[in-house]
């Protein structure tokens, strides 16, 4: 009796150390779980918090914060200097050609350059300094407070130390967790995410329309400023295209010593403009390719898949009216689209 006594202590002691080894605490609601197994992700059954194993993270050291808040402020001073200069040189060096056209010729395209510099800064500045997407803050820690799934696919950030939800993303340069963030630009010193990515996105619409129309003004000036220099070389031999060209080239290098300032404004205007509107263009079709495909840069590099693509997801994105479903997608599914569009927004 003893040994049946002392195996049934054994047992019980055994199945003690099981049920102490596989219980645990959810972050969310507080409440002790018991796991059918030993996995480090679960999930809680009353709130729907997901629970992994928490490692404490020291937080960022005041030089390592200082240094990225020192690049995002250098790199968004050097984007601003740039548009300005963009926009005044172009000004300067261009418009007294197209006034010498014609009156209405100046005031078409003055009004031109006024629309694009308004569109392109104000896009910027709602990119740059309006919140990414803070989440909203929720009440979690214990169960009366904790209702039942208040807490649904809500995991915890150690860096922030609080509730992180679905989708959302810490960026340790702003220091926060960002909803739906897609990327940290530093040349706008901001995160990209819920609530200015539209915004980002027409910023880069409108630098790619702003830097063509600026390539081709100063294009259209430059061949008004060596009339001469173009002509000599083009009428020395019109059947032999390379000879053509190469005289061409030659005739501007040479005349470049004797340019003024407003000529090498136009040669530097034309080729910075062509240089950033080709790498902002890749960007641009980047982040549209992304969309469509109804991820984020973040969901695509962490394989993730966030549903379904389509055009449905460019118009949800720009919050493009119902006639838009109509016209660009296919009738019999354009109420299905209707229905998640509101969903989304």
């Amino acid at each position: 009796m003893n040994e049946i006594d002392e195996e049934g202590v054994k047992d019980d002691h055994h199945i003690t150390s099981i049920i102490e080894d596989h219980e645990r605490i959810c972050w969310g609601c507080g409440l002790r779980l018991l796991l059918a197994t030993d996995s480090p992700v679960f999930k809680c059954g009353w709130c729907g918090a997901i629970s992994t194993q928490i490692r404490i993270r020291k937080p960022d050291s005041a030089c390592f914060s200082r240094w990225r808040r020192t690049r995002d402020r250098f790199f968004v001073a050097i984007l601003l200097l740039f548009m300005s200069f963009v926009i005044c040189a172009g000004v300067w060096a261009v418009y007294p050609t197209v006034f010498s056209i014609s009156y209405f010729c100046g005031i078409f395209h003055s009004s031109i350059t006024a629309i694009l510099s308004l569109i392109t800064i104000s896009s910027f500045c709602l990119a740059a300094f309006k919140s990414a997407g803070a989440p909203v803050s929720v009440t979690w820690g214990s169960y009366p407070v904790v209702g039942k799934n208040g807490l649904e696919n809500f995991t915890f950030c150690t860096y922030c130390e609080k509730p992180k939800p679905p989708r959302a993303h810490h960026c340790r340069s702003c220091r926060m967790c960002i909803l739906d963030m897609d990327h940290h630009c530093p040349f706008i010193g901001n995160c990209v995410g819920a609530a200015n990515h539209r915004h980002f996105i027409i910023f880069l619409i409108s630098i790619v329309i702003g830097c063509f129309y600026a390539v081709m003004m100063c294009s259209y000036t430059v061949f008004h400023v060596w009339p001469p220099q173009l002509e000599s070389s083009a009428s020395t031999d019109t059947s032999a295209v390379s000879r053509m060209l190469k005289e061409v080239l030659t005739g501007i290098a040479s005349s470049v010593l004797l340019l003024s300032v407003r000529g090498l404004v136009l040669l530097y205007l034309s080729f910075a403009c062509l240089s950033v509107d080709i790498g902002i263009t890749v960007l641009l079709w980047q982040q549209l390719y992304y969309i469509y495909e109804g991820k984020t840069y973040i969901a695509h590099i962490s394989s993730q898949n966030s549903g379904n693509g389509g055009c449905q997801n460019i118009l949800r994105f720009f919050n493009c009216p119902y006639w838009a479903f109509r016209f660009f997608l296919i009738p019999t599914n354009t109420a299905k689209f209707q229905e998640s569009s509101s969903k989304f927004l």
